[in-house]
């Protein structure tokens, strides 16, 4: 298993929390949590998927992504 924290903007609230787990946790291998106040996405991944399918992913629900980093 692979682990990344990928740094979100824009995130205010807990729709906004749900919106970008649910964009995260539709792509097959992905298991999402965000943090609203560190705005950041932990994501497990079960398969390889590139960090590019993550952040369009992110975008896609109408955030932006700042930094992603491997654990």
């Amino acid at each position: 298993m692979n682990k990344k924290i990928i740094a979100v903007s824009g995130m205010s609230c807990s729709h906004c929390k749900a919106r970008v787990e649910r964009a995260l946790n539709l792509l097959q291998g992905v298991s999402a949590t965000v943090n609203l106040e560190s705005n950041c996405a932990e994501v497990v991944l079960s398969k390889e998927i590139s960090d590019e399918t993550l952040k369009k992913a992110v975008e896609a629900a109408g955030y932006a992504v700042g930094t992603i980093t491997d654990l």
